[in-house]
């Protein structure tokens, strides 16, 4: 039977492969710097081991490889400044994510945004987007709650400043880790196909689908019409 498409009381949307098209630029960044730490490796195979961890997480399974002592105690801050650089050049949109976006906006839905990015990464990336004041005042980072994704906070923390309950909102996640922290909070989890196996979405009970566009019939709106 199909699940009837109901009126979220808030859209809580990851950054990076949901709204800004940067894991690129992140894979072939961290590949980089890990690289240089002894461990070989390229964009994809740091997109295949990393994709939806925050740097807090990466740095454990770095350490895990290399050793205690392999990562710097400045490495998170480098690679950050690294990144934010990048991102003043580089970040566009998810095609189509901005037309769904402003579908849920005229529709009078609160959105809010979750990233495993650090803040100022996330920032950095939203005023790139022409989304800050989109998501003002509903803007959370790795820094912002006790435990990044897969985790619960982050989103739980999302739904409260929309005023919802968590069981009442619907997450836009492109990862596993993402997708696990949404439904760990009690979310429904929509799992947007960009970078990840879309079995591995359906496996961590998100609903798959392939294009932004299809964003608003999902959530039970009129179809966005403009790029």
């Amino acid at each position: 039977m199909t699940r009837p498409l109901l009126r979220p009381a808030a859209v809580l949307f990851d950054c990076d492969g949901v709204l800004a098209d940067s894991e690129a630029l992140h894979n072939r960044i961290i590949a980089e710097e890990i690289s240089a730490l002894g461990w070989e490796m390229d964009a994809a195979e740091a997109e295949r081991r990393f994709i939806g961890l925050s740097w807090r997480n990466i740095v454990p399974l770095v350490q895990a490889r290399l050793g205690p002592d392999s990562v710097p105690a400045d490495f998170v801050e480098g690679v950050v400044t690294r990144v934010l650089r990048a991102l003043r050049e580089e970040v566009v949109p998810i095609p189509g994510v901005l037309a769904a976006l402003r579908s849920i906006v005229a529709a009078g839905i609160p959105v809010a945004v979750a990233s495993n990015s650090s803040r100022p990464e996330l920032l950095t990336k939203l005023h790139g987007l022409g989304l800050t004041e989109t998501f003002r005042g509903r803007i959370f980072s790795y820094d912002d709650v006790a435990m990044p994704k897969p985790a619960p906070d982050m989103y739980r923390a999302a739904a409260e400043a929309c005023g919802a309950d968590p069981r009442a909102c619907v997450v836009v996640e492109d990862s596993v880790t993402g997708s696990r922290a949404g439904r760990a909070a009690g979310c429904r989890v929509l799992g947007f196909a960009h970078a990840t196996d879309p079995a591995e979405l359906t496996a961590v009970g998100a609903e798959v689908f392939h294009e932004m566009a299809a964003l608003p019939a999902l959530l039970g709106l009129p179809e966005a019409h403009a790029a």
